[in-house]
């Protein structure tokens, strides 16, 4: 869902398109240079702790870029309020390629209800494998959110089939 309105046009320019963060943040943030590297997370921690709770909220609104880049900034302000709110934008799977922000954003707040709603999407999705967009990185941010959690549900799968 792309919203063409003047607010969500105003928050791209500002959290989503400085240094094309919105690109960078779905895995080429992992392979900058140390010179590039630093001012991008510099810039993205800034933004994290300026962007308020309403304006995170309409960036979820938006695209997948909007989409990402709100997880992204909610996780790195700590902002665990979000958590049932990015549950079920993870479950929906309606934008793609932004899930995998959702399950980076629940893995960082690193509580219990955390891998609780990260458990959720291998439940629904494991057995759908032509729905397999966010899988690989949803059981990975769920192995690192509760490490024990994640075997005896691919074991059980495993035994299914």
């Amino acid at each position: 869902m792309i919203r063409h309105d003047p607010e969500i046009q105003d928050l791209f320019r500002l959290y989503c398109a400085p240094a094309r963060r919105c690109l960078k943040l779905d895995g080429a943030v992992l392979h900058m240079p140390r010179e590039e590297y630093e001012p991008f997370v510099h810039a993205l921690a800034a933004d994290a702790k300026a962007v308020s709770d309403a304006e995170l909220t309409t960036l979820f609104e938006g695209s997948r870029r909007e989409r990402r880049t709100a997880a992204w900034l909610a996780a790195v302000s700590r902002r665990g309020h979000f958590r049932e709110h990015l549950r079920a934008l993870l479950l929906e799977s309606e934008v793609c390629c932004a899930g995998g922000a959702y399950c980076v954003a629940l893995a960082s707040f690193g509580t219990a209800r955390d891998a609780d709603l990260l458990a959720a999407y291998p439940d629904r999705y494991l057995r759908r494998p032509y729905l397999a967009h966010d899988q690989p990185t949803a059981m990975g941010a769920l192995a690192y959110a509760d490490p024990h959690r994640l075997a005896p549900n691919v074991n059980s799968y495993a035994t299914q089939q």
